[in-house]
């Protein structure tokens, strides 16, 4: 009688089949999450990848509870996951390339950026960006690289080294500084606080545009939620120096402190391309550098190939270097 009156194994587990199909809705519908409510779609959208996790958790219970409704209703994230994040499992590199480019945010509290602009010199990459400058860093740095790159540009708390020579180097605008008092600041005090430049590499097959940016810091507390404002007011200012770029081809390095799931990035990602996406191996996770959960130091290209991407090892920062290589 006992065994006669169980359920079914389609109508055990109705608990866990509805989180299934919630997780999986999630995933699909994530652009759909507004962010009017302490920007709970972007923050949905940065640790994306992550909710794939819940899914051999719910199979446990699923297979626990014997419930077959609820390994069906786990089909959908599967699915949707998949779709989203399949294309980056896998070693997409290919060998050539004709340049190597590599970008760290350096860490202001760094403390051996000394040892940091070894490691980094030692990565053999024909163009450096360097991002968080601080000014007592800045000296360090400009001497430990200045044997292995002959030529550099630094711009308030971003920096550019190259074995290349550079030109037409200027400031971009990354949205930080603004109201009504922005505009009677002078420009010394701006050119101080520059978070992003745009400069022109010469290599052999002609010039390369290469924009270095350090966006805005997020937060997340209890009362404001996601706080984004500062970079997402960065995003759509690099993306409009961006779409407004002359030359085909360009680069863009540095750290944007989101990834390039979040829909705050929709201005860069529609005109440029990962190079982790494309010949990437993973995510190629960069922070924190300890236990690195986010992509959020960049590589984007636009009219040049990525051949290959990968992450560098540690170097004392609180972020991983991360490094690819293009050709024409």
């Amino acid at each position: 009688m006992r065994a006669g009156s169980r359920p079914g194994p389609w109508k055990r587990g109705p608990a866990l089949a509805a989180p299934a199909l919630l997780l999986g809705l999630l995933m699909l519908l994530h652009a759909k999450i507004p962010n009017r409510i302490g920007n709970l779609g972007s923050l949905v959208e940065t640790f994306l990848p992550w909710f794939g996790l819940f899914v051999p958790v719910l199979l446990a219970g699923a297979l626990w509870r014997r419930s077959a409704s609820a390994v069906v209703a786990l089909l959908l994230p599967v699915v949707v996951w998949l779709n989203l994040f399949a294309g980056l499992l896998g070693d997409k590199s290919r060998p050539g390339g004709d340049l190597t480019v590599a970008s760290q945010n350096v860490d202001a509290g760094n403390p051996d950026p000394a040892a940091t602009a070894r490691d980094l010199a030692a990565s053999g990459a024909d163009v450096l960006a360097l991002v968080e400058l601080s000014e007592r860093a800045k000296p360090v740095y400009e001497k430990g690289l200045t044997r292995a790159y002959p030529y550099h540009v630094v711009l308030g708390t971003v920096g550019l080294w190259s074995k290349l020579p550079l030109s037409e180097t200027r400031p971009v605008y990354d949205g930080m500084d603004y109201g009504p008092l922005a505009a009677t600041k002078p420009a010394d005090v701006k050119l101080a606080s520059t978070r992003a430049l745009r400069t022109t590499v010469a290599t052999r097959q002609g010039p390369l545009a290469v924009y270095v940016a350090h966006l805005g810091s997020v937060r997340v507390n209890p009362r404001a939620g996601f706080s984004t404002a500062q970079r997402d007011r960065g995003a759509q200012a690099l993306g409009k120096a961006v779409a407004a770029e002359k030359n085909g081809r360009v680069v863009l390095l540095g750290d944007l402190n989101g990834t390039l799931d979040d829909r705050a990035f929709a201005g860069l990602t529609s005109r440029l391309r990962s190079a982790q996406d494309v010949a990437g191996d993973g995510f190629g996770f960069s922070w924190p550098a300890k236990f690195p959960v986010a992509r959020i130091d960049q590589v984007l290209v636009r009219g040049v190939t990525p051949d290959r991407s990968w992450v560098l090892p540690a170097t004392g920062s609180d972020h991983l270097p991360v490094a690819a290589t293009i050709s024409w």
